[in-house]
């Protein structure tokens, strides 16, 4: 038997990085989309780790499995760490990949290029039966002038990272070796490892 997670969102390209990184591991990922008994959880805590705590303890209760939750905030210097927390609704209601990217290019239009500093960062709460663990990844780029690259979703077609290129612009790959979400599912990979040694099973 394999070990059931459940990875609390409805996200599927985000659910595609995640099963990525933790193919090689006795598992089977299902995501929200498999539990619609579950109650949509409101993410209203005042910061990453207290949303992706509470989606993880929410969603765990009502299905009962182990639950992986990540928040995910993009913290630009210019805008005093905006938009953080409201990264994914920063455009307002029926916010799209597309209209937050273009809000935020229009915020940092007349801030120069050597001010436009920013940082991905990811919590990750994993909850298994007997309590909760939570890490972190970050990385360090900037916000470009303008989106380029095909691959990633979010913001990653306007954050460049330091050799030039942005996320957008890297393999699935690439992007999993050294995004913010990337280190820290490496993390959760290696704590999961340990976890899944002394109980392996459902």
């Amino acid at each position: 038997m394999l070990r059931r997670i459940i990875v609390a969102s409805n996200n599927p390209d985000k659910f595609r990085e995640i099963q990525e990184k933790f193919s090689a591991l006795p598992l089977i990922l299902q995501s929200l989309a498999d539990f619609p008994f579950v109650p949509k959880v409101v993410e209203d805590q005042p910061d990453l780790p207290g949303n992706a705590r509470k989606k993880a303890v929410e969603v765990w209760r009502a299905a009962g499995l182990w639950t992986l939750a990540d928040d995910t905030g993009l913290e630009v210097v210019a805008l005093g760490g905006a938009p953080g927390v409201f990264s994914a609704r920063y455009s307002g209601p029926g916010a799209t990949y597309e209209s937050n990217c273009l809000k935020l290019l229009e915020e940092m239009h007349h801030v120069p290029e050597g001010e436009r500093q920013a940082a991905f960062r990811t919590v990750i709460c994993l909850r298994t039966d007997e309590r909760e663990y939570c890490v972190e990844g970050t990385l360090q780029g900037t916000i470009g002038r303008n989106p380029r690259g095909e691959n990633g979703f979010g913001y990653d077609p306007i954050f460049v990272l330091s050799d030039g290129r942005t996320l957008a612009e890297l393999s699935l790959e690439e992007k999993n070796r050294i995004s913010h979400r990337g280190r820290a599912l490496v993390k959760t990979e290696m704590l999961l490892r340990g976890l899944l040694e002394v109980s392996p099973f459902p």
